[in-house]
């Protein structure tokens, strides 16, 4: 099988989000505007909380394409215009489809509002295709017991798989475009040779220590882009955890702002006046700040 090997390795930056929170960026970045099909990929945290402190991000659109959710540490609690709400906690995730439009708010749970806490935990972006852009909003949760994980005969790594496959595993998520979604963990002397779909672009996202991709050593905070290829070749020295993360490219024309994820500067437009005319709704039940100990 052709094995896969780095051809750009970015390094994420820090910014701030939504009520104040910060996250670390890899995608998109200086020089990698995009994977297609991934268009984002942001890691909330870790960070440690007092009571009182957490912040989130407040009501907010989208139209165009999907946002996951994946909390490896604390809980978050989501609510949206289409009627769905929830709380996700470790190890659980929530695929939103935002589809021809959807106003949804995501905020810490009560309990880490009332306590604080170590809150960690990642969202990516999922491009729709052109045909399937104006969907009905759609809401999946998924929780951890949900989601396969796997670990590989030796016992040095272990993948929990979100969407694709891995291992002889396959997700429990459907999505509208072949996704591969993998979050690995690599004990010391780790190594796996992992087969991939050949069509699909594909990145590793190193959150914590470093991995050698093929011959390449990807430390903590840096994204490796990979060429085409039938297999992917992981190890490690000491304990670390990586995202793999890639889809089958749509080759679409993307035009994206803010919120909004379209193929046209004129569907960007049509967006931004249907939110503001409020034909994308609003929340109905609202997460409100607990008051009091």
């Amino acid at each position: 099988m052709t094995e896969r090997t780095v051809v750009q390795t970015v390094t994420a930056h820090r910014q701030t989000e939504g009520g104040g929170f910060v996250v670390r960026r890899p995608l998109p970045t200086a020089g990698l505007a995009d994977l297609d099909p991934i268009l984002l990929v942001d890691e909330m945290g870790p960070v440690e909380y007092g009571p009182g402190e957490a912040v989130g991000a407040p009501d907010h659109p989208h139209r165009g394409f999907e946002t996951v959710t994946y909390i490896l540490e604390g809980e978050g609690a989501h609510a949206d215009s289409a009627g769905h709400h929830g709380t996700i906690g470790p190890g659980d995730v929530q695929w939103m489809t935002a589809g021809a439009g959807v106003v949804h708010r995501e905020m810490p749970s009560e309990q880490v509002l009332r306590d604080g806490g170590r809150v960690h935990g990642f969202q990516i972006w999922v491009n729709l295709p052109r045909a399937k852009k104006l969907v009905p909003p759609a809401y999946q949760e998924v929780p951890a017991a949900a989601i396969p994980e796997v670990t590989t005969a030796d016992g040095r790594a272990r993948v929990r798989i979100i969407a694709g496959e891995a291992l002889r595993a396959r997700a429990n998520i459907g999505t509208h475009t072949p996704i591969l979604f993998h979050h690995w963990m690599l004990d010391a002397e780790a190594q796996v040779e992992l087969p991939v779909p050949e069509d699909h672009n594909l990145a590793a996202y190193v959150f914590e220590g470093s991995v050698k991709v093929a011959e390449d050593v990807v430390r903590e905070g840096q994204l490796a882009v990979l060429d085409r290829g039938e297999m992917v070749r992981l190890s490690a020295d000491r304990w670390a955890q990586l995202l793999l993360l890639g889809g089958r490219p749509l080759g679409e024309p993307v035009a994206r702002m803010g919120p909004f994820v379209m193929n046209t500067p004129a569907e960007l437009g049509q967006a931004f006046e249907d939110f503001q005319a409020g034909r994308m709704g609003q929340i109905a039940a609202k997460i409100e700040r607990p008051t009091g100990g």
